[in-house]
């Protein structure tokens, strides 16, 4: 089949094989490819709605045990640059993106072994109860591996816990390229694929839904993104749990691995791309913090129908060397400036008419 008729097939709707997944991404031409998916988007999403949340990232530890060479952030444990926030302070924290609209709180931060289960149970009940109109979307598969693992208990103990205590949902962080070679390259004492999707699958079977990302611009090869695709793809078919695929580039310039930040090409490539190959994940964000608002904005034509959100705190990637930052009104701006509405959201893609868009 040519290049132009298997476009098509994925622009209407049809499965593409991991083969022929590959092909597109290395063959296509990037505008075809890009019209084809933002054709498939507006087929899923007629009309020129843009979906979007007011959020923050609160990063409350920086202690990790898992050291991955692509993260300029974490400190090893008992480092004198290490730090772990006290539950004031992250509720002072909560507290000030809630002043600010925020309807989605995500607490996330390095797995620090001197932090146990409870610890984050006394954390979420205090949210829960003090911010009620906040969803809890926190924590990564590494940092519930993690607390597993402390705790001598199963993955399903520590979420059925945890969603007692008021978690929600949880991001889909620390999955970056889900195949076990690039994990022993950059991450070798991370949870290994398999495992990842254990956590979301038995997240999802506990009625918490996830996101899925990719972190791709290491060292991974274009069959290994389209392999990462391919194992989102299989779990959603199995549990329909993932509400939106989100994937972001390595920011490279603090980090030991260190190498070459990847093009706004590559970038447009890649969204393209998931939306035509994970025909069964609802919605594709517009990952702006590293590549920026403007392309953010051009991620909009190649598949995008959400930009995700105003991260109105965030570190992590930060530390490695990304400077973008966005209040409401800009996020707001650039989507009016693609010819698109803005229309507020929270975690679960419900429509928040009750809060005001932003003017300034």
């Amino acid at each position: 089949m040519s290049l132009a008729d298997t476009l098509d097939r994925a622009a209407a709707g049809g499965r593409l094989s991991a083969d022929e997944g590959l092909r597109l991404y290395r063959d296509a031409p990037l505008h075809d490819l890009g019209a084809a998916a933002h054709a498939r988007r507006m087929a899923l999403y007629p009309g020129d709605d843009v979906t979007y949340v007011v959020d923050t990232t609160i990063n409350y530890t920086n202690v990790c045990n898992v050291h991955c060479t692509f993260c300029a952030f974490f400190r090893p444990e008992h480092h004198r640059e290490g730090y772990t926030m006290s539950h004031d302070t992250v509720l002072e924290r909560v507290r000030f993106a809630a002043e600010q609209g925020a309807t989605q709180i995500m607490i996330q931060g390095g797995v620090n072994p001197a932090l146990g289960i409870a610890w984050f149970e006394q954390l979420f009940r205090r949210v829960a109860a003090e911010y009620p109109n906040v969803d809890i979307h926190s924590l990564s598969v590494s940092e519930i591996a993690g607390l597993a693992a402390i705790e001598q208990t199963s993955v399903r103990e520590v979420l059925l816990r945890l969603k007692a205590a008021g978690l929600k949902s949880l991001p889909g962080a620390g999955a970056e390229i889900l195949v076990e070679r690039v994990r022993k390259r950059i991450s070798a004492r991370k949870i290994v694929p398999e495992g990842w999707i254990g956590v979301m699958r038995e997240a999802q079977q506990l009625g918490m839904p996830t996101t899925a990302t990719m972190m791709f611009g290491s060292i991974e090869t274009d069959a290994e993104r389209i392999e990462h695709l391919r194992v989102i793809r299989d779990l959603q078919d199995e549990t329909g749990g993932f509400t939106a695929f989100i994937p972001w580039y390595y920011v490279p310039y603090k980090t030991p691995l260190r190498g070459s930040e990847a093009s706004g090409l590559e970038y447009l490539r890649v969204l393209a791309i998931a939306r035509l190959f994970l025909d069964n994940v609802p919605h594709l964000q517009a990952s702006w913090l590293t590549p920026g608002l403007k392309l953010g904005q051009l991620a909009l034509f190649y598949g995008c129908d959400d930009m995700g959100g105003t991260i109105i705190e965030e570190q992590v990637v930060h530390d490695a060397g990304s400077t973008n930052e966005a209040t409401r009104a800009q996020v707001e701006g650039i989507v009016r400036g693609a010819g698109f509405t803005p229309v507020l959201r929270d975690t679960y893609w419900n429509r928040r008419t009750d809060l005001a868009l932003a003017t300034a």
